[in-house]
């Protein structure tokens, strides 16, 4: 079947769709030796050569939707040149090629998605969807209500002024305090921004939460396959293009170590599935300081297993 290029390439789980376009515009993209440079252009990955950079594509016969909870000290790339860990060392026993949905710093932890499937990582990025991310913040110092309000309601960064966010006081401690970040945009390093425009210096970050999604008992430096109903029900949809390896199917209930260590059962995959995020008090407006929110654990069979995440 005929497909643009760009989302042929992503589908392969090179790289994303609008990275893809980029190959193409730079003449990095062959079709049956003839370089393509129009965005247009469409191709049957079953008939047709299909190159990137002189490699030929592999469509790969498996889609792979994974949560990592990644440590600090690794980047999220798929190569560097200064020799650091990738994200993609933890995942030595993984059979296809995969890669990151969005990233997180090389100092930052917890939750990070990786997926061969681009289209699905595509949507999930894309600023429309809004799907919310949560941070747990540790933070130098006590922090005022004041601060938590003005990045609430949004702070002027050198990239413009920031979408209302959902901003609480987690834990206060003698020397530090942790505060809890939900926002849906998609900004380099933005909640380390939002707190350096108030001046909060920020000692830990850690995502805890992507959309529906949470880390549960997967330990750091481990990470799991995610169940066909979490696949769907996080981007709203449901995947057409090839077999899925998920939880679901008892292939993915193991938990994985770091690399050299052994390999630990997470048991079953309701239990795989983690906890819900943590509970407190409904948010009764967008972009307002406020206890947590209480979620209602997916059903499986609600709307035929498909939910689109509310905005936050």
């Amino acid at each position: 079947m005929l497909e643009r290029l760009q989302k042929i390439i992503s589908a392969a789980g090179i790289t994303s769709r609008r990275a893809s376009e980029e190959l193409i515009l730079n003449g990095q993209v062959t079709v049956n030796g003839v370089v393509v440079t129009e965005l247009g252009t469409k191709a049957d990955p079953t008939v047709d050569m299909i190159s990137v950079n002189g490699k030929p594509l592999k469509v790969s016969a498996e889609r792979l939707y994974i949560l990592l909870n990644k440590p600090a000290g690794y980047i999220t790339a798929l190569k560097d040149g200064q020799g650091r860990r990738l994200v993609t060392d933890l995942l030595k026993d993984v059979p296809e090629r995969v890669y990151p949905v969005g990233r997180l710093d090389y100092n930052t932890e917890g939750l990070l998605l990786l997926t061969n499937d681009g289209e699905w990582a595509n949507r999930l990025m894309h600023p429309r969807h809004e799907v919310e991310k949560e941070y747990h913040v540790r933070v130098r110092g006590k922090v005022l209500e004041q601060q938590l309000k003005r990045m609430a309601d949004g702070v002027e960064l050198e990239d413009g002024k920031t979408a209302p966010a959902v901003v609480r006081l987690v834990k206060s401690g003698e020397q530090h305090d942790w505060i809890s970040v939900a926002i849906h945009e998609g900004r380099n390093r933005q909640v380390r921004r939002m707190c350096e425009a108030v001046s909060l210096s920020v000692v830990r970050l850690k995502r805890i939460r992507y959309g529906s999604l949470s880390l549960g008992n997967v330990r750091e430096g481990q990470f799991r396959y995610l169940t066909e109903a979490e696949v769907n029900e996080l981007a709203g949809w449901q995947p057409k293009a090839a077999p899925v390896r998920t939880a679901a199917k008892g292939r993915g209930e193991r938990s994985h170590d770091r690399p050299g260590q052994k390999q630990t059962p997470l048991g079953s995959a309701r239990a795989a599935r983690g906890d819900a995020a943590p509970a407190g008090k409904k948010n009764e407006s967008r972009g307002r300081a406020v206890q947590g929110q209480e979620r209602k654990p997916f059903v499986p069979g609600t709307e035929s297993g498909r939910r689109t995440p509310k905005k936050p």
